[in-house]
């Protein structure tokens, strides 16, 4: 058997960043890079476009359910266990979505997709938090830094290569990425990877989990996405039975000794509640811009998905540059400051973008979005790494996850409200609409929290 050497007792250990990125970019860019193909999807089954936003709220229910109960497994079972698992399934939901026949099994391929990648982040940051206690760095900014510009930057990416596989092997290719990239997960897993402790107990560990829990948080997040999708008189029903479900799951946590969400400490800690508000926010916006301004280059303006892809690839180049420069300093307050009123100028751009505004436009709109592509998302996770409790990262890593997704489902069912059957222009400027009302309420929230000058100095 191979044996590696200790890593430096003073120093990350650095072999562990490769799994940890490919872990953590799995959601993401899963997350974006159906966002060119939605429309050949939708040629393909003859399906409107409100019926391909299944594809994009589907595997962000799942993600949304998934994230904090993968997290709370890594916590208990370990990173490595989960990771493994989570590598496994992807590849399963790759080649589901290779020979899905309909529509409907497509949505399936993105429910299992959602589960399967939600192991990578929690088991990230859990990794992380143990070098951080085994180097003796409070702050391992370098690495949050790593993780974050994977894990946001790549969703902006995703178009470009979603363009690319489109062109070259139609749109299932957006699926069928998803098989190397597991079993480049699962052998980086298995070779990098620390071995988790034996759990001699692992199956009364996992009966004892808050099961009761996990099912409440699940019927909540259900039926107020269900709702969502559909926001109507008729449907009003589903935002009750979401409040109903969100009530008996407090009390269920409130009561249970070893909770699913410990809600006592998000009750009296106001810090990370609005942490988990502003990453639901940005994601609101930014994933309304890649989704919403995405459909209506194709639709709107004609390009093809390749063009598409190409335009969005400023964002791509500017986030990084952005997450680069600014990363190593762990201050939080003045990234999602400057981020959100960068939000708040592109939403206002968007107003006056019209089927013939020249490419060259639509690129320096896609390039100025990556400033806050590049803060926002790096800015948030920091935080949570200063105010989450060390023993449940795992679980908190995971909730920050589903905000953020929870935001992308708002601005999947306001793109699919907005645009109906086409991506119009006058759809995209109501998107842009609600976009910028989102941007303003992340700055003032952020404007309004004094606390925030002190995280990460």
């Amino acid at each position: 058997m191979t044996t590696h050497p200790a890593p430096p007792v003073d120093r990350f250990d650095r072999r562990l960043l490769a799994p940890m990125i490919l872990g953590s970019i799995l959601n993401p860019i899963n997350s974006s890079i159906v966002a060119v193909a939605l429309v050949p999807i939708a040629v393909a089954f003859g399906a409107p476009a409100a019926e391909t936003a299944w594809l994009v709220s589907a595997l962000y229910v799942a993600t949304a359910i998934g994230q904090p109960l993968v997290g709370r497994l890594v916590d208990v079972f370990g990173p490595r266990r989960l990771f493994l698992a989570g590598t496994v399934l992807t590849g399963v939901a790759g080649l589901i979505g290779v020979l899905a026949p309909t529509i409907a099994v497509l949505v399936l391929a993105r429910v299992v997709l959602g589960f399967g990648t939600c192991s990578g982040y929690p088991a990230s940051m859990v990794l992380i938090r143990r070098e951080a206690k085994r180097t003796g760095q409070e702050s391992p900014a370098g690495i949050l830094t790593a993780l974050a510009i994977a894990t946001q930057t790549i969703a902006v990416v995703g178009p470009t290569l979603g363009g690319v596989l489109v062109d070259l092997g139609g749109w299932r290719a957006t699926f069928a990425i998803n098989v190397p990239l597991a079993l480049a997960g699962l052998l980086l897993g298995l070779l990098v990877l620390p071995k988790d402790e034996a759990l001699p107990d692992a199956r009364l560990r996992f009966a004892r989990l808050d099961w009761a829990g996990v099912g409440l948080f699940a019927a909540t997040l259900v039926a107020l996405l269900l709702f969502l999708m559909a926001p109507h008189l008729e449907t009003l029903w589903l935002l009750g039975l979401s409040v109903v479900a969100a009530a008996g799951f407090a009390i269920r946590e409130l009561r249970a000794a070893d909770p699913f969400v410990d809600v006592r400490v998000f009750a009296g800690d106001r810090a990370i509640l609005a942490t988990y508000a502003r990453s639901l926010l940005a994601a609101t916006v930014s994933y309304g811009y890649l989704y919403g301004f995405t459909q209506w280059l194709e639709d709107g303006r004609g390009l093809s998905a390749a063009v598409t892809g190409l335009v969005l690839l400023s964002t791509f180049l500017v986030g990084i540059i952005v997450s680069v420069t600014t990363g190593r300093r762990p201050e939080v307050w003045p990234k999602l400051l400057v981020g959100g009123l960068v939000q708040v100028i592109v939403c206002a751009a968007l107003l006056f973008v019209t089927g013939a505004s020249p490419i060259w436009v639509l690129v320096v709109i896609a390039a100025v979005l990556g400033v806050p592509q590049g803060m926002l998302n790096l800015a948030n996770q920091n935080a949570l790494y200063f105010q989450a409790d060390p023993n449940r990262i795992g679980a908190s890593a995971g909730l920050l996850r589903t905000f953020m997704y929870l935001g992308a489902i708002v601005s999947s069912s306001a793109s699919a409200g907005f645009f109906g059957r086409r991506a119009d222009t006058g759809g995209l400027h109501e998107l842009a609409l609600f976009m910028l009302a989102a941007c303003v309420l992340l700055v003032l929230l952020v404007l309004g929290d004094r606390r925030l000058r002190a995280v990460g100095r």
